[in-house]
């Protein structure tokens, strides 16, 4: 099948798992595998639950479809007129996660085939100064990559998230990274959406170093501030785990509200719609409404959905943390410690 084509659903997954190798340390892949298979059997990828039904927020603001996004995006009015300013979309990676309804476990090339689908569905509802963010692991950035070139967007940054939680392995140097892909409509950034302006954070020759060059600038930027690099680390951009309060129950890949507000903050506006096709535990829709915002969320999971619909309402709880402040590896010089005691004893 071409790549630039936009398949039906994807056919129905063979009953029997793929054989996983013998050992210890397979032990739990195969019971990641054995439980993703065992949800299909209430709804494989290839017929959407309840895809009519729609949850909307009661100040009508916020709306997530239920059922599968090939189908939903092109079916949307905004999408048919190409009202959507930002596009985020964390899509299951393929690799067994559990997921409510959805099955994880596709034949590769199925899944190649219905990643072309929903991004070319994606593209196509993007306004003329909108942009796609994709977040997505090794397996797949390069062939999302070529494909949303080859179908004339234009790649604005390869960013990446760093976590420092990755899973232990042995046989390689261990994952501690996520492709955060920004792509638009427009490569001109005066033609497309764009507020760095919205996010700058403390250099660190500022926080770090005291130089006075970036105390006295005359680029337009604030003295001392940058628009940050393109990865990003730091308090409040870690994995979601444990106790943290954003935590959401029954999800394996939670990102962080401060993801979202950097990309939403810079790429929309208060009055842009905010699109994503795979809404799970809500923080794209919760950080969009938030931020005054209109919402448009797709999950193919009814109980993922309901979750989502119910953390937007309840409303965000880290947000403003990052604004402003210095992601430095360094801690601050001592000398410059020293210098601003010597300058209050004065």
């Amino acid at each position: 099948m071409r790549p630039d084509s936009l398949p039906a659903a994807a056919a129905e997954p063979p009953a029997v798992l793929e054989p996983i190798p013998a050992g210890p340390a397979a032990a739990i892949e195969r019971k990641r595998a054995a439980k993703a298979h065992a949800a299909s059997k209430h709804g494989s990828y290839s017929t959407p639950v309840a895809s009519k039904k729609v949850l909307t927020t009661n100040d009508g603001r916020s709306r997530i479809h239920i059922g599968d996004c090939r189908e939903i995006i092109p079916s949307l009015e905004e999408c048919k007129k190409k009202q959507v300013d930002l596009i985020f979309a964390d899509p299951p990676f393929n690799w067994s996660v559990p997921y409510d309804q959805w099955h994880d476990g596709m034949p590769r090339n199925d899944y190649l085939d219905f990643t072309y689908a929903w991004l070319k569905a994606c593209a196509d509802a993007l306004s003329d100064r909108g942009s796609l963010w994709v977040n997505i692991p090794d397996d797949t950035a390069a062939e999302i990559v070529v494909y949303l070139k080859k179908i004339g967007l234009h790649m604005v940054n390869w960013c990446v998230w760093h976590y420092r939680f990755g899973q232990h392995t042995k046989s390689r140097f261990i994952n501690s990274k996520v492709h955060a892909l920004y792509f638009a409509k427009n490569d001109d950034a005066a033609k497309r959406i764009w507020h760095p302006e919205r996010v700058l954070e403390m250099s660190d020759r500022a926080s770090t170093y005291g130089d006075k060059r970036t105390l006295n600038k005359k680029d337009g930027m604030p003295s001392g501030m940058r628009v940050p690099m393109d990865v990003w680390y730091g308090p409040f951009l870690g994995r979601i785990q444990g106790n943290n309060k954003e935590r959401r129950s029954r999800h394996h890949n939670q990102l962080p509200e401060a993801y979202l507000e950097r990309v939403i903050l810079a790429c929309s506006e208060e009055s842009s719609i905010v699109m994503d096709p795979f809404t799970g535990s809500g923080t794209t829709g919760v950080v969009a409404h938030e931020l005054k915002r209109r919402f448009i969320g797709v999950e193919f999971g009814p109980g993922n959905a309901k979750s989502a619909l119910a953390r937007i309402e309840a409303g965000a709880v880290h947000l403003n943390k990052i604004i402003g402040v210095s992601t430095a590896i360094h801690k601050k010089r001592k000398a410059l410690d020293e210098l601003a005691d010597k300058r209050s004893t004065r």
